[in-house]
């Protein structure tokens, strides 16, 4: 039975993933999520419900659209395997429970923020800025986060990296972080806490710095190469719910 239900939540999680590329494609061009139902973005033909199933469509189609053949990106199926991944990893982790769909909701929504911020470099407000209040009531439903560590996490979060962007901004006269990160991070913190958004911002950093280093010296051109750390961020903040106390207290034990 639990097998079952482990299977059923990568199943919904395919679907969820589904939906999630429309989110992406369209709420930073402010087209509807809704209506009209999907098309080629080549030749405008509508595709078909049978063509429109979690990445097993993909497969039969061979990553091209029925009508004018032309290639579909494989980031489709990768945004949905990935979405049925970290479902079935919520169901796993803590069971068929409320506090389970509450972090794959988070999830969801930063899996849609990573890939708009890579895509546009913008962190829309209409997702973030909402997402700052629903899941500080959320705080009301989690066992092991409290109504005063989401507060303390929402304003550690947002204002720690207002405070380097501001003084960023005011030793080299240049922005360096945008308002979407400030509120991403604010949001962030509403559902891990401080403590939480103290690994984000370390192990964000640190992947970030990596990638940074590594594209700069690969291109060799642009050493002042403008990176997105919204991705960063919530590879830290995903990190932190599946594994965020056991790593810390790794970290601890060789401090010690």
């Amino acid at each position: 039975m639990v097998l079952q239900f482990e299977i059923l939540s990568f199943v919904f999680g395919l679907c969820v993933g589904s939906f999630l590329n429309v989110c992406i494609y369209r709420l930073p061009v402010s087209k509807s999520i809704v209506y009209p139902g999907s098309a080629c973005p080549l030749c405008g033909n509508m595709i078909r419900f049978y063509d429109n199933i979690p990445v097993v469509s993909y497969i039969l189609l061979r990553g091209k659209c029925r009508y004018c053949s032309s290639i579909i990106s494989p980031r489709y199926a990768y945004i949905e395997l990935m979405t049925g991944f970290f479902s079935y990893l919520m169901v796993l982790k803590f069971g068929i429970t409320l506090e389970a769909l509450i972090y794959f909701t988070f999830i969801v929504v930063l899996i849609v923020i990573t890939f708009i911020d890579i895509d546009h470099r913008i962190i829309p407000d209409m997702i973030s800025l909402p997402g700052i209040p629903v899941f500080f009531a959320a705080s009301f439903i989690l066992p092991e986060m409290s109504w005063m560590d989401s507060l303390i996490g929402i304003l550690t979060g947002g204002g720690s990296l207002f405070l380097v962007a501001y003084v960023y901004t005011l030793i080299t006269k240049i922005d360096g972080m945008g308002g979407g990160d400030i509120k991403l991070l604010a949001m962030i913190g509403a559902v891990v806490g401080l403590q939480g958004v103290i690994f984000t911002i370390l192990l964000s950093s640190a992947v970030g710095t990596i990638y940074g280093l590594t594209v700069m010296l690969k291109s060799r051109k642009n050493m002042k190469l403008a990176v997105p750390f919204g991705p960063f961020l919530s590879i830290g903040a995903a990190t932190y719910i599946f594994y965020g106390p056991q790593l810390i207290y790794w970290y601890y034990g060789i401090l010690v």
